[in-house]
């Protein structure tokens, strides 16, 4: 510390640094997570969906 001096704060930014890059990371895999989990929810909603009016159109076409 008395190489650098008194005031020297470098460890400071460089931790505040390491901390945005890991806040920034952190809120990525959040919004990647959400927006993979949203995807597969509307597809499992397009396929019960699909599903189900087969299954009406089966039903109604075998009383034919």
């Amino acid at each position: 510390m008395a190489d650098r001096g008194w005031y020297d704060d470098s460890d400071y930014h460089e931790a505040v640094q390491r901390a945005e890059r890991a806040t920034r990371f952190g809120w990525s895999a959040i919004a990647w997570t959400t927006g993979v989990l949203g995807c597969l929810m509307t597809i499992i909603a397009v396929i019960c969906v699909v599903a189900v009016v087969a299954c009406l159109f089966v039903a109604v076409s075998s009383h034919y």
